[in-house]
């Protein structure tokens, strides 16, 4: 709580390094982004209870990034499997995978309207599309 300073909760599921976190955009989940090869969703309904809803697997590498479209229906993540994923939400679904860097991607981001995705790749390049 940024008022108090209080932890309201800590998050165990991961088996390795957590690498970067994003919240929903209404506020009631939590993604994850770890080096165990996944990411997570969590329920934050109860913030003194959260609840892992999601596991998303499919990457074969460190998962970097993680982001959130807009409209809350969609999760990207970036790997150092040279891949960035698509996910559907609610059902954690991957939709696509997007090829393209020859090295690790970093970092994912989504455009305000939701209908661009701009991604850093550690092979000093960027990428910028609409899916």
């Amino acid at each position: 709580d940024l008022e108090s300073g209080k932890c309201l909760a800590v998050l165990k599921g991961h088996r390795r390094w957590v690498r970067r976190v994003a919240f929903s955009p209404d506020g009631t989940k939590l993604a994850t982004a770890s080096e165990d090869q996944t990411a997570k969703v969590w329920d934050l309904v109860n913030y003194s209870r959260p609840k892992c809803i999601l596991t998303l697997k499919g990457h074969t590498n460190s998962v970097n990034g993680v982001a959130f479209r807009p409209d809350g229906q969609q999760i990207a993540t970036a790997s150092w499997d040279n891949t960035v994923r698509l996910w559907e939400m609610p059902s954690g679904t991957c939709s696509a995978v997007l090829l393209g860097h020859s090295y690790s991607v970093e970092a994912v981001q989504y455009s305000p309207d939701s209908t661009r995705l701009a991604t850093a790749s550690n092979d000093n390049t960027h990428a910028y599309g609409h899916w």
